[in-house]
């Protein structure tokens, strides 16, 4: 007997006017499985194949909401999974690994599914927003999708940060001024004419997101210095606004806006990119012509909590705010308060934004904190604490004199965590010290004692594993601190608080990049054709000869795309938000054949004639010196190689772009994972270009050959001469495509190789930065990592330059 699912199937198909053969074409997923859900002899269908059942049935939102409905209700009474299906056929594979980033979804768009009155919601876990892993039907909706891996990333980013250890520092703020805010009736959307009241805004760090909406324009800045809690508000609001987010409220997303430049980008477009830098699965195409993180991000189902408006780089916070003026999108922006002031004074204040200051901690929030610390004290005097004296001597300072410098240092929970890990963390560090106001006369210079203690405090103890499951090497704590330095040096250079291990070879000179491109890649390309020529041929002196001009004609040519495609642009290779699957549904990419092959076919055509003309012209120099001769030799070559080169490389630029499909909607990142994906994506582009691209041009070369000849002169051409250049091409079109032209090339070219050999970075780089994220130095924001605070990457670059100055250790930017 059917149950309530194959009921519901049967009725929606029937609908539809398809039968089961029909959907099972349509869907992939075998009639017997279809068969099989529709009498109910099979139980608890994969949610993917659910959803991949209501796309290609063509539901509309409240039939499709219906069969999900019922697919989860299956599984709340209580039935067992089944098992993935093996079976043979058309839907076999869909059954058994279908996915999840191809699927169908319930609502791109974030129009609430129309139910009608009296359906009940779709029944959800209690435990799905905080443990999505744990959920074995996710929600199909991608916005839910997100709110759920949102939650998961920050959760573990807080308990890395042990913002809860022992418990979370005091955040609390006041209404800011009026000359900061907004018209209260434009705050309160109030109409013409209505008398508006302020709003008292007044509160601490657990009633931000009841603050939030207590704010009719959903638009709040929040202002801060340096220091002061902005970010872990931040964080802290969207774990809470997550916590009791009903369904058709947006999902609010961190944006580090210090990376924006509204002069080049607009807002929406520059939210979507982020997006899909995190999550990349959000790049596949929605139901038009968009990506899934524009649509979410057009239709107003994400809410930007936008941190860090004062890292922007000056001259541009002006049309950043004129920018954010121009959109009705509700959002949260951090700021320090004379950053903003100072762009609102230039232009208007944020439109329809109340605002908040954050003040700054207490003594009291000092004496209820750094006691609890610390380790707990002997028994001999039980009542003890490292923290007392200083405690003490703050609390006896006359109030009719200025502050001393670490009373005006420590009323930012900044400073108090360096404080505690320097002095609390450390049992043979004295805080004591902190008061000795002849060695610390200023603010300032307690600030930087804090700065430059931590790194070596941090590095004291080896860490007993990684994050990957390896043991940490250990990294000397004055050789960190230059590693430190250079990146934070890197990124100052280039006006961004991310760093993205795709750009960290960006702070090295255009000219430095493409040449050492261009020469790694001679190495590599001639170290492949010498060792085939000698296995071949088995001549050293023929092998080194050839070797060397294949290499330098190679290193030349894709130098050159290399200058052509990023260095004479300014740009970088960003990593690919699609991977390589020899089996997918087709139309899951945006990518269509056509233009692949004619990109492909022109520059392989160039590329192709130019190596010709040049090869035939070095052959014919060593055998004739007759200028006519070599020229024509060199036409001819070049004529028959652009020809094989050209239809070579569009075929396989076109079987690339066929088999690429979208990242799995549910792949949030982190660095490390991008990067692996990067390179699986690399590795198997590569084991798709060699053999195709080798077997093409072998091939074609004969053709081509038999096409020309005689209306070009005599050619002579060997099937072994096919065959040794197929080879060849194979691997070094691919390897050279690899290092040029993707990201993962390029890290492995400047990062993994030329900065470690110049002493810019360990030779281990991600282990080191892995290591750096878990000792608190640097933070993780979705793909790529930020400096712990601004304040520490401005202190460490300065540093790193004052060294370099007087050391003359790197380059120049």
């Amino acid at each position: 007997m059917a149950g309530e699912f194959g009921e519901v199937l049967r009725r929606l198909r029937t609908a539809a006017g398809l039968t089961q053969e029909e959907l099972a074409e349509r869907s992939e997923v075998s009639v017997r499985t279809i068969r099989g859900l529709e009498t109910g002899k099979r139980t608890n269908p994969r949610m993917t194949t659910v959803q991949r059942l209501a796309e290609e049935l063509a539901l509309r939102p409240r039939e499709r909401e219906e069969l999900l409905r019922a697919a989860v209700r299956r599984d709340q009474d209580g039935e067992q999974p089944a098992e993935p299906s093996t079976e043979a056929g058309a839907g076999a594979g869909v059954e058994a690994g279908s996915e999840p980033g191809t699927e169908a979804y319930a609502d791109p768009t974030g129009a609430p599914a129309d139910d009608g009155p009296g359906d009940p919601p779709a029944p959800t876990p209690p435990s799905t927003a905080l443990h999505p892993a744990a959920d074995p039907h996710p929600p199909s909706d991608p916005a839910e999708q997100l709110a759920a891996l949102v939650t998961a990333r920050w959760q573990r980013e807080e308990e890395q940060r042990q913002v809860q250890d022992p418990f979370p520092l005091p955040v609390r703020w006041e209404t800011a001024p009026e000359a900061l805010t907004d018209h209260w009736a434009n705050i309160l959307r109030l109409p013409a004419q209505a008398t508006a009241h302020p709003l008292d805004l007044d509160g601490e760090l657990g009633e931000i997101a009841a603050t939030y909406r207590r704010i009719p324009s959903r638009r709040l800045v929040v202002l801060g210095r340096s220091g002061s809690g902005k970010t872990i508000l931040a964080l802290r609001f969207v774990l809470d606004h997550l916590r009791t987010r009903g369904t058709s409220e947006p999902v609010p997303v961190i944006f580090s806006i210090g990376a924006w430049n509204p002069t080049t980008i607009t807002l929406r477009d520059w939210l979507a990119a982020q997006l899909t830098r995190d999550h990349p699965g959000y790049a596949a195409r929605g139901r038009g012509r968009e990506s899934l993180a524009a649509e979410l991000v057009e239709s107003g189902r994400i809410l930007p909590v936008l941190d860090g408006f004062d890292e922007i780089a000056d001259g541009l916070r002006r049309p950043a705010l004129e920018a954010l003026n121009a959109t009705t999108l509700p959002l949260v922006l951090t700021s320090r308060p004379a950053e903003y002031a100072a762009a609102v004074a230039e232009t208007d204040v944020l439109t329809a934004a109340a605002a908040i200051r954050l003040t700054d901690l207490t003594l009291d929030d000092l004496a209820a904190y750094l006691p609890r610390t610390t380790r707990k004290p002997g028994r001999e005097d039980p009542d003890a604490n490292a923290w007392d004296p200083v405690l003490t001597a703050l609390r006896e300072q006359p109030r009719d004199r200025p502050d001393s410098p670490l009373a005006t240092v420590l009323k930012t929970p900044l400073m108090v965590a360096l404080a505690r890990t320097i002095y609390s963390d450390t049992p043979d560090h004295d805080p004591a010290c902190l008061l000795d106001t002849e060695r610390f006369g200023s603010p300032e210079k307690l600030e930087d004692h804090l700065l430059d203690n931590f790194i070596p405090t941090v590095y004291r103890h080896r860490l007993h594993g990684s994050s990957s499951g390896g043991s940490h090497p250990g990294f000397d704590a004055d050789r960190a601190r230059h590693w430190l330095g250079y990146l934070a040096h890197h990124l100052t250079g280039l006006k961004t608080p991310d760093l993205a291990w795709w750009r960290l070879g960006n702070g090295l000179r255009r000219s430095t990049r493409t040449l050492v491109t261009a020469v790694l890649l001679a190495l590599a390309i001639g170290l492949v054709d010498g060792a085939i020529s000698f296995g071949v041929n088995g001549r050293v002196t023929g092998a080194l000869l050839d070797a060397s001009v294949v290499g330098l004609l190679a290193g030349l040519m894709f130098g050159f795309v290399h200058w052509l495609t990023y260095t004479a642009k300014g740009k970088q290779a960003a990593p690919s938000a699609v991977r390589l699957q020899l089996r997918r549904r087709p139309g899951a990419t945006v990518w269509t054949a056509g233009p692949r092959l004619v990109i492909g076919t022109l520059g392989g055509a160039v590329f192709g004639s130019a190596y010709g003309f040049v090869v035939g012209m070095v052959i014919t120099y060593a055998v004739t010196s007759d200028l006519s001769i070599i020229v024509h030799v060199g036409l001819v070559d070049g004529l028959v190689y652009g020809s094989v080169f050209g239809v070579a490389t569009g075929l396989t630029f076109c079987l690339l772009g066929l088999l690429e499909t979208p990242l799995d909607i549910d792949s949030a990142v982190n660095p490390r994972s991008l990067l692996t994906t990067n390179r699986g994506t690399v590795t198997t582009q590569l084991l798709v270009w060699a053999p195709t691209f080798g077997a093409v041009v072998g091939f074609g070369s004969g053709v081509a050959v038999d096409v020309f000849q005689g209306s070009v002169g005599p050619l002579v051409w060997t099937s072994e001469a096919a065959a040794l250049l197929g080879v060849i091409s194979g691997l070094g079109g691919a390897i050279g495509y690899a290092l040029t032209l993707t990201a993962w090339g390029q890290w492995l070219v400047l990062t993994r190789i030329w900065l470690p050999l110049t002493g810019r970075l360990p030779w281990a780089v991600v282990t080191f930065l892995e290591d750096a994220y878990q000792r608190g130095v640097l933070r993780q924001a979705g793909a790529v990592y930020q400096f712990r605070h601004a304040r520490l990457q401005q202190h460490l670059a300065r540093h790193h330059r004052r060294a370099a100055l007087h050391d003359d250790f790197i380059a120049p930017l």
